[in-house]
């Protein structure tokens, strides 16, 4: 029966009443031009990944995508990724997070969803609260001097071995304790760059069986991914013999309990090792790179933090408690992490027949958003593509529109370990800046380059001291 010959519209009619609205059938979002027989708009986010999504929004608040066989649904507002964060009607997962899967497992808590991922969250969080950070302030310290001993003025620092170097020692060192860190940190250095660089092409071009093909780039993969797993599990063998149970995270996964109170499995707890070495390792090393990079290139900054750091020490080595005084140290971090964002791009997946933007989006379908887009759009921000620190002065930090900055993510996929990355962040830039100011060198090559995360291509700088 249709509407218009339902017993209420009649009776309606005789009454001289208006007829009842009829809802309007939500429609797809437009398609994004572009897009080619068999790899669809694939081509363009391997060509140049950042333009494409940065120019988006041009076309629409939510934008449909053909990767290879599968339409994709792009938001492009601050709004409607904030709104796609906290609904209940999507779940971490999509192409991102497949691609991810094969390094970080189904079992941890970046992957997993609903129940599990709960437990897992409160599993964990005990180590990041805020109140527990200062614990970890005398390691932080403590890598963050030994890096500015380390480099000698006027030698070249290759920054990506360096960046990884120190991220992965203090997330060792804070959470896992792990001994004979130094051989293991380089190891993970040149396994992550190839797994995260194979990874992002398994994710902009899913040609599933090709990639199980015996080729070199394969075979490349296969042996960085086999280093990563094989490191995990001589940290969690090596903590074991030692029958040491000190308070970190390694001890309290070794500890933690399932649904039933059963101890949780060796696969739960190698996949939660793996998910705070390498993504948060990843992560962290890029920031410090683009920080790096941002010193080099704008000197008065770095000349700005210097003075920064001499007000607040009066001279002494910077220390952990002086972190929540470095203002301006702190805002040149995030205006670092506004304009190159370690993590560019994000999916989730609907659960149910659900809307965004007005547009209808089905169960099952994979969105996709980019924090590199959002936060660089000029509908935001003044000068969107300047560097500019005092944007995050309180009375200016007022005029950003909510969700078009959120480097941590919001709601209960917001990452867990906020504060310590923001600690660790800004007491290396200040040590760092205290003692030298930066120059790039020949060879240097600081132009981004895109995978699962940015950072840039080939970063070569000379320390020299003020």
């Amino acid at each position: 029966m249709t509407v218009e010959s339902s017993p209420e519209f009649s009776a309606s009619l005789a009454q001289g009443a208006p007829p009842p609205p009829v809802a309007p059938e939500l429609s797809e979002p437009p398609l994004a031009g572009g897009a080619v027989p068999v790899l669809g708009h694939g081509w363009k986010l391997v060509r140049d990944p950042l333009a494409f999504m940065s120019q988006l929004r041009d076309h629409g608040d939510v934008v449909r995508l053909k990767l290879g066989p599968k339409t994709v649904y792009a938001v492009t507002t601050p709004a409607l990724t904030g709104a796609l964060a906290l609904s209940p009607d999507y779940k971490i997962d999509g192409p991102l997070w497949e691609s991810l899967e094969g390094l970080l497992g189904k079992e941890g808590v970046a992957t997993a969803n609903g129940p599990r991922h709960r437990r897992q969250r409160r599993t964990i969080q005990p180590a990041f609260r805020l109140d527990a950070i200062p614990g970890y302030g005398p390691i932080m310290e403590e890598e963050a001097h030994a890096l500015t001993e380390r480099w000698r003025p006027g030698e070249t620092v290759d920054c990506t071995s360096e960046s990884f170097r120190i991220a992965v020692r203090i997330a060792a060192r804070c959470l896992l304790r792990g001994a004979s860190m130094d051989e293991r940190a380089e190891r993970l250095c040149a396994a992550l760059a190839t797994v995260f660089r194979g990874m992002y092409r398994r994710m902009v071009v899913p040609l599933g069986p090709l990639y199980k093909l015996p080729l070199p780039a394969n075979r490349e993969f296969n042996r960085a991914l086999a280093d990563l797993h094989l490191l995990v599990d001589e940290i969690v063998a090596e903590r074991r013999a030692s029958g040491q149970r000190p308070d970190d995270l390694l001890t309290a996964l070794l500890a933690a309990q399932d649904e039933n109170g059963d101890p949780i499995g060796e696969q739960e707890i190698h996949d939660q090792v793996v998910a705070i070495l390498t993504p948060g390792s990843e992560t962290v090393a890029s920031t410090i790179m683009w920080l790096l990079q941002v010193l080099a290139e704008h000197p008065e900054h770095a000349e700005k933090v210097r003075d920064e750091v001499e007000s607040v020490t009066g001279g002494r080595p910077v220390g952990f408690d002086d972190v929540r005084r470095l203002r301006h140290t702190n805002n040149v971090v995030v205006e670092a992490m506004r304009l190159r964002p370690a993590v560019w791009i994000l999916t989730r997946r609907a659960l149910t027949d659900t809307t965004l933007g007005g547009y209808r989006i089905p169960a099952g379908a994979d969105i996709v958003y980019s924090p590199y887009a959002v936060q660089r759009d000029a509908r935001s921000f003044a000068d969107s593509l300047g560097f500019d620190p005092d944007r995050w002065l309180p009375e200016r930090a007022e005029e950003v529109p909510k969700y078009a900055m959120n480097p941590f993510s919001v709601g209960n996929r917001k990452c867990p370990s906020d504060h310590f990355s923001m600690a660790q962040l800004t007491l290396i830039t200040a040590a760092l800046s205290s003692k030298y100011r930066f120059e790039q060198v020949t060879g240097s090559n600081d132009e981004t380059r895109v995978g699962i995360t940015l950072r840039p291509d080939r970063l070569l700088l000379t320390p020299v001291e003020w």
